[in-house]
């Protein structure tokens, strides 16, 4: 049986050197994926943990020649959607911001570092480096936020784009989502009174505002000629993020699968609304999305669809497949930015060589320290069998990773190309603290990457 499992291996092995694509770092590197990417509407790059430096780099070399060569104009991210879209305004030119690192300060909730680091700084610095060079009447890019975390930073934002059209309306607004002021911006507070009993639920209020607020759509949005364009699109897409926030707060104590599914349809419906708002202002409205893996590769291809979860990448697949690509990150071992818990400060940790069972421990075999692959290349059809996969968060659990940080998947049926390195370097936080600073290297630290 041993010896079955060592020859089937070898010829994994054998197949993946004949298929992969070595990355040299030279332009051409990236050419095999632009030509199977083609004409599509959606490009969904993963990361398979939310802090490591080379994750970063390759979709932001990919997301500009996609821009650069393939017209894509948006950028959507696993992000708050008002934190994102200050970065927006700022490399569209419309913001006192005078540089990237103001741009990206509305990062305040943990884990600030998967933004406030130096890789989204030279990116963020790129894009409005591309807007300000666009000739007259060149179609800027855009960038938005996917997540629905961000309930009080939203009603904040309604509010004060209200103020500015409809002062009536704007006290309408505050009287709605007072309801929510009891739980002093604590969002699983609400969730848990609400849920318990303590204090009733604001589900009607947070409805009754977002249908009043798209019943007066057309009026808002011709209202003042001084608001700057796409501020009426901005603030319905807030009213919605938070009826489903207040919602995704309440479920979360009811059970994983739901709470997971209403927040990844949100960031599907997000995705689905910008491509119909920009096409119905005569842009390409092609799309980038950086997500972690577990959001962009299908979930039916995974252990997810046994316990009911699906996912952005599925429903994007499902929705859109020819004009869909998923593209998901792999790394043997390195270090990473996580943290130990949730909402503690994030330091620089090993991460483990992967368990001998995985994909990453298979692509590491093949000796090729950097490497793409497209998966319906035909030597690579045993990738659809089953293996463990590592999926890291902001959290890392080194003393209890297969339990924490494996799952099983059909990695040909989840994504459509994949980038494998196979050691890899932690992110660098804008806020480096003496803890992160002092965190542990691999014995094989790289020097000078």
């Amino acid at each position: 049986m041993l010896n079955e499992r060592a020859g089937a291996d070898r010829s994994a092995i054998d197949a993946l050197r004949l298929a992969a694509h070595p990355l040299k770092r030279a332009p051409e590197d990236l050419d095999p994926l632009l030509e199977r990417i083609g004409n599509a509407h959606f490009v969904l790059l993963g990361e398979a943990t939310h802090g490591t430096h080379e994750f970063y780099r390759a979709r932001a070399e990919l997301t500009r020649r996609l821009i650069e060569e393939r017209g894509f104009d948006l950028v959507a991210v696993e992000a708050d959607w008002p934190a994102a879209y200050r970065v927006n305004r700022y490399i569209r030119g419309i913001t006192a911001d005078a540089d990237s690192e103001q741009a990206l300060g509305d990062f305040k909730r943990f884990p600030t570092w998967m933004w406030r680091n130096s890789d989204v700084l030279d990116f963020v610095g790129w894009l409005r480096a591309h807007n300000d060079s666009l000739p007259t009447g060149g179609t800027p890019v855009g960038f938005y936020g996917l997540d629905l975390y961000a309930l009080y930073e939203s009603i904040e934002a309604v509010l004060n784009y209200l103020d500015q059209v409809d002062p009536e309306l704007a006290r309408r607004a505050r009287s709605r989502y007072a309801c929510f002021d009891r739980y002093q911006q604590d969002s699983q507070a609400y969730g848990y009174s609400a849920v318990s009993g303590i204090a009733p639920n604001c589900e009607r209020e947070a409805l009754d505002q977002l249908v009043e607020l798209r019943r007066r759509a057309a009026d808002l949005a011709a209202r003042d000629g001084r608001i700057p364009e796409d501020e009426f699109f901005y603030a319905e897409q807030n009213a919605r993020l938070i009826a489903n926030a207040e919602h995704y707060y309440r479920e979360m104590f009811h059970g994983r699968a739901t709470s997971w599914n209403l927040r990844d349809r949100h960031m599907a419906d997000t995705l689905h609304a910008l491509r119909e708002h920009f096409q119905r202002k005569g842009q390409a409205a092609r799309i980038v999305v950086w997500e972690h893996n577990s959001h962009i590769g299908d979930a039916r291809a995974t252990e997810m669809a046994k316990v009911g979860e699906w996912n952005v990448g599925q429903l994007i697949r499902e929705a859109d497949h020819e004009n869909t690509v998923l593209v998901g990150f792999t790394t043997y071992e390195g270090s990473v930015t996580a943290a130990p818990g949730w909402d503690q400060p994030p330091e620089r940790m090993r991460v483990r060589p992967a368990l001998p069972t995985s994909y990453e421990a298979l692509f590491h075999a093949t000796g090729i320290p950097r490497f793409l692959l497209l998966l319906d290349h035909p030597a690579v059809r045993f990738l659809e069998q089953i293996r463990l996969e590592r999926a890291i968060g902001v959290v890392y659990r080194p003393e209890s990773e297969r339990l924490s940080h494996y799952f099983h998947s059909s990695l040909r049926r989840q994504f459509d190309a994949v980038f494998h390195h196979d050691h890899t370097r932690a992110v660098e936080p804008l806020e480096l603290s003496e803890r992160w600073q002092r965190g542990e290297a691999p014995e094989t630290y790289p020097s000078g990457v």
